[in-house]
Formats: C-alpha cells, sequence, structure tokens
C-alpha cells in the first residue's frame, strides 16, 4: 500500500482544552491515532498546543476521526523506512504508539495475527524509531495482561499471568520496550488500560468498531435499536451476581492520563509503568441496568456462556497514576459514561 498523506484541517477543530498540559511547539507521532482512543489523545494533543503527525493503515481507523489540523500519514507502523523517515524529516522526539489489534475473542481464535502485528511491528518500529532519535514513547498496553488471579484492585507491582493472545502480545511489547528503553537512551511510559468506554464530550469522537466487543458499546448499539438483543455472556462468575466485573474508564479521562505521561517524561521523570483505570468496578448487570436507566426501557438482555480468554474480575489500583503523574480524572461516573455513549451511537448512521 502506497503511503500518502491527509492535511486535516482545523475548520472542524475541537473545541476540548486540555486543563493544564502545554505542548506548544511539541512534535508527537501517534501510530492508530485514528482509532477510538488514539483519535481522542490526539485531540487532546493538538488542543494543547502540540503539532500531531499520525500513522494509520485505516484497517480499523477512519481519517474523519482526525478534527484538529493534525497530519494524517497512511501506512503501517511496522514500515521501518517510512518510520525512520517522518522522525528524522520532522525532527520528532515523543511518540504514543496505539497501533495493535485489540480484539480478544479474535486472538484466541487466530494468534499468529496478533503476535506479527502487535508483537512483531511493534519490534520493527522500536528499531526504526531509536534509530532515528526518538526519545520518549507512550505505550498503550492493557490491563487484561494481569490473569484471573489478581488481587482486586490489581497494583502495578502484582506480577502479570496474561491468559490469551491479546494480553500476552501486550506484555511481550512491555518486555521489549523495557528492554530498549535500558540498551538506549529512549524513556517510556506504559498505560496498562482497563475497560476503556463513552464518548467525548462535544459528540464528535466515539467508537466506530463494525464488529464491537465492548459491552457498553454493544448495550448502546442495542438501546438504539442497532441490535436485537445483547448478551450477557458468562453467569457463572465468582462475583455478586454471576457476571463479570469491569473497571470502566472514560475514555476521555484516559486521554488525558497520556498527555500527563508525556508531560511526565518531559519533566525528566523516569520510566514507569501506571494501571488507567478509577479503582473500583461494575458488574455486568450493573452496566446494562444503568442502560435501562439511561433509556428508560427494558433491554432485550439473554444469558450466554463465557467467552474465550474472559476472567471474572478487572479493577485497577489507581494509586501510583494519581500520586506520581497527579492525573485527575474528570468523568468517573457509570451513568455519564452510558448516556455519552447513547447519544453518541444515536448520532451514527
Amino acid at each position: 500500500m502506497d503511503n500518502f498523506l491527509f492535511p486535516l484541517m482545523g475548520k472542524r477543530a475541537a473545541a476540548l482544552k486540555s486543563k493544564s498540559a502545554n505542548f506548544s511547539g511539541k512534535k508527537v507521532l501517534v501510530t492508530g491515532g485514528c482509532g477510538y482512543i488514539g483519535s481522542h489523545v490526539v485531540r487532546q494533543l493538538s488542543s494543547a498546543g502540540a503539532h500531531v503527525i499520525v500513522i494509520d493503515d485505516l484497517s480499523t481507523g477512519v481519517p474523519e476521526a482526525l478534527l484538529s489540523g493534525e497530519t494524517l500519514v497512511r501506512g503501517s507502523f511496522g514500515d521501518e523506512a517510512l518510520v525512520a523517515r517522518l522522525i528524522r524529516e520532522n525532527n520528532i522526539k515523543a511518540a504514543i504508539h496505539f497501533a495493535a489489534f485489540a480484539v480478544l475473542p479474535e486472538s484466541v481464535t487466530d494468534p499468529l495475527k496478533y503476535y506479527e502485528n502487535n508483537v512483531s511491528n511493534t519490534v520493527r518500529f522500536l528499531r526504526a524509531a531509536t534509530a532515528a532519535g526518538l526519545e520518549q514513547i507512550v505505550f498503550s498496553s492493557t490491563g487484561s495482561l494481569y490473569g484471573d488471579f489478581a488481587p482486586i484492585p490489581t497494583p502495578e507491582t502484582f506480577y502479570p499471568q496474561p491468559s490469551n493472545p491479546y494480553s500476552r502480545s501486550k506484555r511481550m511489547c512491555e518486555w521489549i520496550i523495557e528492554d530498549v528503553s535500558r540498551a538506549t537512551s529512549m524513556k517510556h511510559v506504559i498505560l496498562r488500560y482497563f475497560n476503556v468506554a463513552g464518548a467525548g464530550a462535544e459528540g464528535k469522537l466515539g467508537q466506530r468498531s463494525k464488529k464491537a466487543t465492548h459491552l457498553i458499546k454493544i448495550a448502546a448499539e442495542h438501546a438504539t435499536g442497532k441490535r436485537p438483543e445483547i448478551f450477557i455472556t458468562g453467569t457463572d462468575f465468582d462475583t455478586p451476581d454471576g457476571t463479570g466485573i469491569r473497571d470502566y474508564i472514560h475514555v476521555e479521562d484516559l486521554a488525558s492520563a497520556h498527555l500527563a505521561a508525556l508531560e511526565w517524561l518531559d519533566g525528566g521523570g523516569s520510566s514507569e509503568t501506571f494501571n488507567a483505570g478509577y479503582g473500583h468496578g461494575y458488574s455486568v448487570r450493573e452496566v446494562l441496568a444503568a442502560v435501562e436507566r439511561a433509556t428508560g426501557r427494558k433491554l432485550n438482555a439473554l444469558e450466554a456462556p463465557r467467552r474465550p480468554g474472559d476472567i471474572a474480575s478487572s479493577v485497577a489500583d489507581t494509586t501510583k497514576i494519581r500520586a506520581t503523574l497527579k492525573w485527575v480524572p474528570r468523568h468517573d461516573n457509570l451513568d455519564e459514561i452510558v448516556r455519552s455513549a447513547i447519544d453518541w451511537e444515536r448520532s451514527l448512521p
């Protein structure tokens, strides 16, 4: 696939302004910046004054997700020549790495797809980026790599025990980034996401996945008539109501954690790993009850077996990220998260 540039002008620029970050003149390369989380981070970076260059093959992302005048380069983050050229020509010192396949059940049935893209392409990206002079990287990892036997809430000090190829691929990338940081001058922040949900406050950004597997996205589709039913996958977990418990974090709060991570590195902070969540969780049934509150109608919820690779509970210990990065979430409210997801879904065809 040939590479080409999309200069996306600011006529649709977002109104959101960062509450504290100031990256005026800072150049940041963002892989996968046209995706759900990446586009929210890109918008916050642009609002904070950064010059953002996005590399995305558009296999899942869409160029319309860039709202604020960023430059889009269509291509693979594993294309070493392209990555090196972009970094050298633009004198880029910082990158945020989102690009990855991220559908857990698919990773169980097609593991090589995940190891090739998530791991092998990350090796290629890092080889090119460090040789071209990259000094900082923020990496998109996952709280699912802690596994099924983690304490609740889970601190970063708990040794990961990933139970599926997606989570293992993220853990492998963490090791690779850590080793590269030891061998070079590059410093890193690894953010282990918990369950990301919701949509941007202005209704211009949200999750567009055509084959969604995230509960709140699926529930929003059902609530807006795009699905005839919703399945509760697993009712026999060791939880109070038998359904899986997750720590749901609003996408805008997760995006702000990336800016806080870059500020940390800009200030001379050391390479670190942080959980990104709220520190408390909700069960599947509790989430569906929130959807019913938001819509005022009963959902057609059907019980089904567990999905391969699912765990009972996943909740972050967020002590470290709050204390070290001074990160303060602003949308820690399940009803707000659910309403924003439903409003976004209503805006889509």
